[in-house]
């Protein structure tokens, strides 16, 4: 009789723990997106300086990740983890001390370099606590406390500045950091024995080295085109609301959060069972039909949809680029890897916002989505001829040895 093989177990209360603290670090993080332009512009801040809120951000958080990435390879998690959630929560409380346009800047700068930190390092410890053979299932769910927090808390955080003052928005904030701070404290971490067995000195610091892995640089360079399709989104939604009159954004990301809670385990496990490409080409395609969608809203109901549809795709894309990254990298340099995958992020979604504000100047914002969704075609592109040059890889090799 064939024994069932056991399942190791995922649920483990350091997964749960890290998975919930991160949500909570995303929460107190995402609030000040949407918040944080009109702000600087009640500073008196110029249209190239309300850019320059992005810019700044996503080029600290990107230069700020291969030299975690290089800690990662010999350092231990819990003490990275908790550096990295500190920072997010100092610079946090020091917003509202910034009523000069240029110190403004300088803080966001600075979030941008501990934001890198504190990403790549939840999400290499995230990895290692994850059986092998449960890390697109692992991942998805993980990737959940990212997604919820990107969706959720914008719209809180728009709410809280309408309602109330900044520093307010900021005090609640600086709680959900704490929250984070409390729970990322009490994971029992698991660094990989190449990890802890490696000393300062059996390695040489490269820039470009802890910034490219190459074992995956395809499916996070992937990432980055398909996040620049995504980045018009981020930063036009409320725009976009307000050209169409539709007074219920919050639709959109309420049924992207929904749909992407209940797509994520289905997709990790598919990930698990099946492998990356089949499952990145269709989220790929339902983004972009969520996209086109939403573009032609005129009621909530289509708001509604397109933010189903998006959560299904784009919802299960982000953890399954990342698991396919991770899967193709050695223990040792998941914190590159790591690094790298959120920099592809952030750059995607950062050079969207400049590229596609000036773009805004000439076009209509529904012509932007439909513009930008070609992305997530090139994307699909990239993603397909990767999958065919491995399949002729595979095929070839067979030949030889037969």
């Amino acid at each position: 009789m064939k024994q069932k093989k056991v399942k190791e177990p995922l649920w483990t209360k350091s997964f749960v723990m890290l998975m919930v603290g991160n949500l909570f670090v995303f929460m107190s993080f995402q609030m000040l997106i949407p918040t944080l332009p009109p702000y600087i512009k009640s500073l008196g801040a110029s249209g190239l300086e309300i850019g320059l809120v992005t810019a700044l951000f996503s080029i600290g958080a990107v230069l700020s990740r291969p030299f975690i990435g290089f800690l990662l390879e010999y350092k231990a998690r819990k003490p990275l983890v908790l550096i990295g959630a500190v920072a997010l929560l100092m610079i946090t409380i020091i917003y509202p001390l910034s009523q000069i346009v240029v110190i403004f800047l300088l803080f966001r700068f600075v979030h941008g370099l501990a934001w890198g930190w504190s990403t790549t390092v939840n999400g290499t410890a995230a990895v290692d606590v994850i059986p092998k053979s449960r890390l697109g299932e692992g991942m998805g769910y993980y990737g959940l406390s990212i997604t919820l927090g990107m969706i959720i808390a914008p719209s809180l955080g728009i709410f809280l500045y309408q309602v109330t003052s900044f520093s307010n928005l900021i005090y609640v904030s600086s709680v959900l950091g704490i929250i984070a701070l409390g729970l990322l404290a009490i994971v029992s971490y698991r660094t990989p024995d190449v990890v802890r067995d490696t000393k300062r000195e059996q390695l040489k610091f490269s820039y470009i080295g802890s910034l490219v892995e190459k074992t995956s640089w395809y499916p996070s360079f992937i990432t980055l085109v398909a996040t620049f399709g995504y980045g018009a989104i981020v930063t036009f939604i409320v725009i976009f609301g307000e050209e169409r009159g539709l007074d219920q954004i919050f639709l959109f990301y309420l049924f992207n959060a929904i749909m992407a809670s209940i797509s994520r385990p289905l997709a990790g496990k598919w990930f698990d069972q099946r492998g990356p490409k089949g499952l990145v080409l269709g989220c790929m395609f339902l983004s972009f039909i969520g996209m086109w969608v939403l573009s032609f809203a005129h009621s909530n109901l289509m708001l509604a949809i397109a933010g189903a549809l998006f959560g299904v795709g784009f919802g299960s894309l982000i953890p399954t680029l990342q698991s396919w990254t991770l899967s193709t990298t050695p223990d040792n340099r998941r914190g590159v890897a790591n690094g790298m995958f959120f920099s592809s992020i952030d750059l995607g979604i950062g050079l969207s916002g400049l590229i596609f504000g000036v773009l805004a100047q000439f076009v209509e914002t529904a012509t932007l989505f439909q513009i930008s969704s070609f992305f997530l075609l090139l994307a699909m592109i990239f993603a397909f001829a990767e999958g065919r040059k491995k399949r002729l890889l595979i095929e070839e090799k067979q030949r030889l040895t037969s």
